[in-house]
């Protein structure tokens, strides 16, 4: 048997293990219950999984039709998104710069309907079957000439306003760009 002081040190290690091993899935909870309290962050089209991002502040529709029907709904125009978020650096910059910043989600989320679509090339980032036939309609029927990264804004019946690549100078930029082209209709 062991004398009691030489228990304490093997004690301590033990128990000192047992913290560290269990610490990250306490630190995973406490990270996921901070969370859940602060306000949801902009959730970006080109990094997320899901095709329609609800949790988001200004969600964005991956179904053309429904984004039509949402415009017409509340008299806001559409800004339509054609990128290729896994090969088309200046999609993957416009992403980073404009559509994920929260001045962007904060600028649109009252102003316009948001519809993306999105045409990665590497097998893992392939959108589902059904997805991919919604990406083709869109672009047959707004990016014939496959333009990436290419804005379309669209007045909420429809009609096409004006079609951007991308503008440099981060959401403010954008948002400059957006208020010319809507208050010239």
């Amino acid at each position: 048997m062991m004398p009691l002081t030489a228990k304490g040190p093997l004690l301590a290690i033990a128990l000192g293990c047992l913290l560290i091993s269990a610490s990250p899935a306490a630190g995973q909870q406490a990270a996921t219950t901070a969370s859940a309290k602060t306000a949801p962050q902009p959730v970006s089209p080109l990094i997320s999984a899901p095709q329609v991002l609800l949790d988001a502040p200004a969600a964005w529709l991956s179904n053309l039709g429904a984004a039509q029907a949402q415009a017409k709904a509340t008299n806001r125009p559409v800004l339509v998104v054609f990128s290729g978020s896994d090969w088309c650096k200046p999609c993957i910059m416009y992403e980073r710069e404009v559509f994920s910043q929260p001045a962007f989600t904060a600028y649109a989320k009252d102003r316009l309907v948001l519809a993306h679509f999105d045409f990665p090339r590497q097998k893992r980032n392939q959108p589902t079957a059904a997805q991919l036939k919604l990406n083709e309609a869109a672009a047959a029927q707004l990016n014939r000439s496959g333009d990436f990264p290419l804005a379309v804004l669209l007045s909420p019946d429809g009609k096409v306003l004006a079609k951007t690549g991308y503008v440099a100078g981060g959401p403010a930029a954008f948002e400059a760009y957006l208020n010319k082209v809507l208050l010239a209709r």
